[in-house]
């Protein structure tokens, strides 16, 4: 509901208690009603029990008559147990209506140059390998979350930490020296993290070769997985890099150059674009000072290895390494020191990283670190905790090559667009470059939604063939009724004005409207709970609800001409919404299918 509206019904509900029951300090709590009840908004009864001294619903009942009585703004009510119900008079749906005709871009709030800046942290892949489905889930909610808080106002710095060094890159390395015969991306015609990706799993082919080879001579397994030649040339190579050996440098930046060259063009078919990279091979020696900081001031211990720790016991975690005994980082060292580095780079007052839910315990052990430290924006700092994401078939093996690389899927995706919209003659008016277009659109589209719609918390299975049909809670279908209403729009004449005392709005076209004024608010709820799947659903409900308008009410040859007018403007502002909407989830909506 729009927030006059919503201000206005409090003003006059909170006279009308005063009137009833006297002067009371209590919090008038609207709230949408639920669906499978009637009215527009509910107000809930049971804070008012005390001073009312009757039942639930005899409150609700003598608030309710007292409203439908004294009030222009209520049609009807019904009391469910301690909830008021109210439906809403045609007089409050077309000062709604008229409100958000009003308001440009409406529910998308102008950036405020007061407020400091968030930052949003994803993607972060490891350069052993392409991007998979994995990442393509991790870079829609991070790509959809940062666009929805920056529609909140906020100014948003998009980063990502690209894991550029370790043991697994040097795999990779390995390799491509004892198999590569100089292959290059250009040599090969190969995307260049796709090349390095095909290293990645000839290392393990190999590693598993000398591993069977080393058992069959008597060697245990644990040790053969220690001791064979490649798994201690890989790490003679790590420590090679570490040292600044000049071969093993320049191998590494040559590879590391093709995969970098391959993210990039892979995010710009996602429309993914960041404020800046982070560089693993320069962000690990972070941290040390910090803990070196922490030492002093008793947050950390060291033990008798001289290893450094943390006791985190009475905050219900464990004791945690921060320093190896050798002086050493462990992975959460860097990311102390990178966080902290963040906050000098930038003016932001908030930190959000977009990780896969393994990850829960290791963020909450980061946040409470710095916290310790005495960094107050630590508390503002927060995980976008999201489950794994696999096909039909199964879980996927980055070592085994069994990934779906998110190249290959965006392909597919746009060749099933093309067969579908073949298959039901969506494109017969386009040209081929029209068309490769549209395909590439509903591709993605389909793609894209059918990830979002999941609420991130949850395990999902993506199903391509679900995702590309062009009825039900798809990505294709809101495109499709976005070109509807535009297609609609563009053969309408010239308007006439309408006044609202010429006609009575029907069911439809009031939910219709109230669903538009609901948009804010999803925006305000999806940007609190870091979830796109609010806005997702919503744009749902809102073309289902348009469609079943349209099948029923003539739009163009409405009953007169303020009727058609009016039904011309209620469409644009869906379609106004549609658009708004499906952007702030990455999505495009075309106005030609």
């Amino acid at each position: 509901m729009i927030d006059t509206t919503t201000i206005l019904l409090k003003s006059i509900i909170s006279a009308l208690l005063k009137e009833l029951f006297g002067d009371h300090d209590i919090l008038i709590d609207l709230q949408e009603t639920r669906k499978e009840f009637k009215g527009n908004v509910t107000l809930v009864v049971f804070p008012f029990l005390k001073i009312s001294k009757l039942s639930p619903e005899a409150t609700g009942d003598l608030i309710g008559s007292r409203l439908l009585e004294r009030s222009e703004e209520v049609k009807t009510y019904n009391v469910v147990r301690g909830f008021l119900n109210l439906t809403l008079t045609d007089q409050v749906i077309t000062k709604i209506f008229d409100e958000i005709k009003r308001t440009n871009d409406f529910g998308l709030k102008k950036l405020d140059s007061s407020l400091p800046s968030a930052m949003i942290e994803y993607s972060s892949p490891n350069t052993n390998k392409p991007l998979h489905l994995g990442h393509i889930r991790n870079n829609l909610l991070g790509d959809s979350i940062s666009r929805i808080v920056k529609s909140s106002g906020r100014n948003v710095i998009q980063v990502q930490i690209i894991n550029d060094r370790g043991v697994h890159i040097c795999k990779s390395m390995w390799a491509w020296k004892k198999f590569g015969d100089g292959e290059t991306p250009k040599t090969s015609g190969i995307k260049g993290d796709h090349l390095v990706g095909k290293y990645y799993v000839l290392f393990d082919k190999e590693y598993k070769r000398q591993i069977n080879e080393s058992i069959l001579n008597g060697t245990d397994l644990e040790e053969a997985k220690k001791t064979v030649p490649c798994i201690l040339e890989v790490q003679k190579m790590l420590l090679d890099w570490e040292s600044g050996d000049s071969e093993t440098v320049e191998l590494w930046t040559k590879m590391n150059t093709w995969v970098y060259s391959g993210f990039e063009k892979t995010y710009e078919r996602l429309g993914i674009v960041f404020d800046k990279n982070y560089y693993e091979s320069e962000t690990y020696i972070l941290g040390k000072k910090d803990i070196k900081g922490g030492l002093e001031s008793g947050v950390f211990y060291r033990k008798p290895d001289n290893s450094v720790w943390i006791d985190l016991s009475s905050e219900g975690l464990d004791e945690k390494i921060v320093l190896r005994k050798d002086g050493s980082s462990v992975y959460i060292t860097q990311d102390i020191g990178t966080a902290i580095q963040r906050f000098k780079d930038f003016e932001i007052d908030s930190l959000t990283y977009v990780v896969g839910n393994e990850q829960d315990y290791h963020f909450r052990v980061l946040f409470l670190i710095l916290e310790k430290l005495g960094y107050d924006w630590a508390k503002k700092m927060r995980h976008l905790s999201y489950g794994m994401v696999d096909l039909p078939t199964g879980k996927m093996k980055s070592r085994e090559g069994k990934v779906v690389d998110a190249d290959d899927l965006m392909d597919e995706m746009e060749s099933a667009a093309k067969e579908m919209s073949i298959e039901l003659g969506k494109s017969q008016s386009f040209n081929d470059s029209e068309s490769e277009k549209l395909n590439k659109v509903l591709g993605h589209g389909a793609l894209k939604y059918f990830i979002l719609k999941v609420d991130p918390k949850k395990k999902m299975i993506f199903n391509p063939e679900e995702s590309i049909d062009f009825n039900g809670n798809t990505g294709p279908f809101l495109q499709y009724t976005h070109a509807r209403i535009s297609s609609l729009i563009n053969k309408s004449g010239s308007q006439v004005d309408y006044d609202w005392d010429q006609f009575e709005l029907n069911e439809k076209e009031r939910n219709l409207i109230i669903l538009i004024s609901k948009f804010p608010q999803r925006i305000k709820a999806a940007a609190s709970d870091l979830n796109p799947s609010i806005i997702a659903a919503h744009l749902y409900e809102l073309a289902r609800g348009f469609n079943g308008f349209y099948q029923q009410h003539s739009v163009l040859n409405a009953e007169t001409a303020s009727i058609a007018a009016f039904r011309l403007d209620l469409c644009k502002e869906v379609a106004a919404v549609l658009n708004s909407g499906l952007y702030l989830l990455g999505i495009q909506a075309p106005k030609k299918m």
